[in-house]
């Protein structure tokens, strides 16, 4: 294995389950997510040398995810499909209770029902683990923005997984 090789699996290998996670949240499409996924690595692998920060590695690949998904969705738009069939962690889902399978499933749609502009930070953070300027970084705003748009979209996912909850005890 080479130098090159041994650097970039340190970097950028640990990420590949979160950037599927993220690809699929923006693409809606297994296959899609796949090839973003691979198309982010590639571009990564050859412009890995010129990553002078290397603590920046996971919003770098990130960012050339996020970039990677504008290019693709210029050349198609992508189906709408469910998150219902999305399984992230197939572990996870063989030890999950039915009920919890329906209040993450609740959880995860009423997300994909918010507004890009609140949904994507808050995916970042929660998925990307990544921190207020980390995700400002990456979506081009202030970190005051990221933060307004994160309280927005918790405060908006608490009123409609508060709604699902009283449907849900009416039944």
């Amino acid at each position: 294995m080479s130098a090159k090789e041994r650097k970039f699996d340190a970097l950028l290998g640990i990420y590949y389950e979160d950037l599927y996670r993220f690809a699929y949240w923006l693409g809606k499409d297994e296959q899609m997510a796949r090839d973003l996924v691979q198309e982010a690595y590639l571009r990564a692998w050859r412009a890995i040398d010129s990553l002078k920060d290397e603590k920046a590695a996971k919003s770098w690949i990130f960012t050339i995810l996020r970039r990677e998904f504008a290019r693709q969705f210029e050349k198609k738009i992508p189906p709408i499909n469910s998150l219902d069939d999305m399984v992230v962690d197939v572990e996870d889902k063989n030890h999950t209770q039915p009920d919890e399978l329906m209040d993450i499933n609740i959880t995860r749609q009423a997300m994909m029902n918010l507004e890009p502009k609140y949904a994507e930070p808050l995916i970042l953070q929660v998925i990307g683990g990544f921190s207020c300027d980390e995700i400002a970084e990456q979506l081009d705003i202030s970190s005051s923005a990221v933060m307004t748009q994160l309280f927005r979209a918790r405060k908006q996912l608490t009123a409609h997984l508060s709604r699902e909850s009283k449907i849900g005890n009416k039944a």
